[in-house]
C-alpha cells in the first residue's frame, strides 16, 4: 500500500529543488528542463515563481540603491572637508592676531581722513594764496608807469658808460689807498661785470710797455676766494691764461694794457701784490 501522503511530500520536495534550478537557470539565461516524474505535477499554487523572481530582483535593486548612498555620502564627506581645510587655512592663525587686523582697520580709515582734511586746508590755503596774487597783481597793473630816469651827469673829467662813470687816474697809489681816494669821491675801485663794460674801459687805456691799473677785485681776506669791493663774489672775470697765480702773495687785481697788440681786452686781468703801486679806475 502506497502512503499518499509521503507522495505528496516527496513531490512537494522534488518540486522545490527544480524551482531551485529553474532560478539559476534564469540567472545563466538557459533553460529550465524537469525531469520529475508525472507524480510531482501537484506543485503548489500556480503564482508562487513569480513572488520569487520579484523579491530577488528588489533585494539587487537594493543593495544597489545602497552602494549608490554610501558613494554619494563619500563624496560629499570629501567635498566638507576639503572646504573645511579652506577654510582653517584663511583663517588666522590665532584669535590675538585676528583682533589686531580688525583693530588696524579703523586705524586706516582715521589716518585717510585725516589726510583727507589736511589735503582740503592745503588747498584752501593755495585758493587763498591765488586770489591775493591775483588782487596784487590788478593793483600793480593801476600804478602808473614811473618816467625813464634822466642820465647818469658825470663830474668834469670822468667817462660816462651806460648808467655809470669812469674816472682813470694819473698818478699811482696802492690798492687800499686807490679805494679809499674812490670812495672821498663818492664811488669805488671799478667794478666790472660785462665784457661790453671791460672793452670800453680796456679802450680808454694808453698803451706802453706795461700800462696796469687798479680796479676793484681782491681776495685778500681768503685766497682764490675774489670778492668786488661791495662783498659780492667774481663771477667769471677776464683774466690773462694762466691768472690769477698768486705768485708772491698777490692779492689784489689789475688791468693790462701793453704795444702788443695781440692782447685782448677780455685777456688783460693779473693779481699782484696789494701794496704796489699803480694808477688806478674809480667808478661812480
Amino acid at each position: 500500500m502506497v502512503d499518499m501522503g509521503s507522495i505528496g511530500g516527496e513531490g512537494m520536495y522534488s518540486q522545490l529543488i527544480d524551482d531551485s534550478q529553474c532560478i539559476e537557470d534564469e540567472e545563466q539565461r538557459s533553460p529550465c528542463v524537469h525531469n520529475a516524474p508525472s507524480l510531482r505535477s501537484a506543485p503548489g499554487p500556480s503564482g508562487s515563481r513569480p513572488y520569487r523572481l520579484a523579491t530577488v530582483f528588489l533585494a539587487t535593486l537594493c543593495a544597489i540603491l545602497l552602494l549608490s548612498v554610501i558613494a554619494v555620502s563619500t563624496h560629499y564627506k570629501n567635498i566638507l572637508q576639503g572646504f573645511s581645510h579652506e577654510r582653517q587655512a584663511l583663517l588666522p592663525q590665532n584669535g590675538s592676531s585676528g583682533q589686531i587686523q580688525m583693530q588696524k582697520q579703523p586705524i586706516n580709515v582715521t589716518a585717510l581722513t585725516e589726510a583727507l582734511h589736511k589735503l582740503k586746508a592745503e588747498n584752501e590755503g593755495l585758493i587763498k594764496e591765488r586770489d591775493e596774487l591775483v588782487a596784487r597783481l590788478a593793483k600793480s597793473e593801476r600804478v602808473p608807469t614811473l618816467p625813464p630816469k634822466a642820465p647818469v651827469a658825470c663830474p668834469s673829467d670822468w667817462l660816462r658808460f651806460n648808467n655809470s662813470c669812469y674816472y682813470i687816474s694819473t698818478r699811482s697809489r696802492n690798492w687800499p689807498d686807490s679805494q679809499s681816494w674812490c670812495k672821498e669821491k663818492g664811488g669805488h675801485l671799478a667794478i666790472i661785470l660785462t665784457a661790453e663794460e671791460q672793452t670800453f674801459l680796456w679802450d680808454q687805456l694808453p698803451r706802453g710797455h706795461w700800462n696796469a691799473y687798479w680796479f676793484g677785485i681782491t681776495d685778500h681776506k681768503k685766497e682764490t676766494d675774489w670778492v668786488w669791493v661791495d662783498g659780492t663774489k667774481l663771477v667769471g672775470g677776464f683774466w690773462e691764461e694762466g691768472e690769477p697765480n698768486n705768485h708772491i702773495d698777490e692779492d689784489c687785481g689789475y688791468i693790462v694794457k701793453t704795444q702788443v697788440l695781440e692782447r685782448t681786452a677780455i685777456r688783460s686781468w693779473y693779481d699782484a701784490p696789494c701794496s704796489m703801486y699803480w694808477p688806478y679806475i674809480c667808478e661812480i
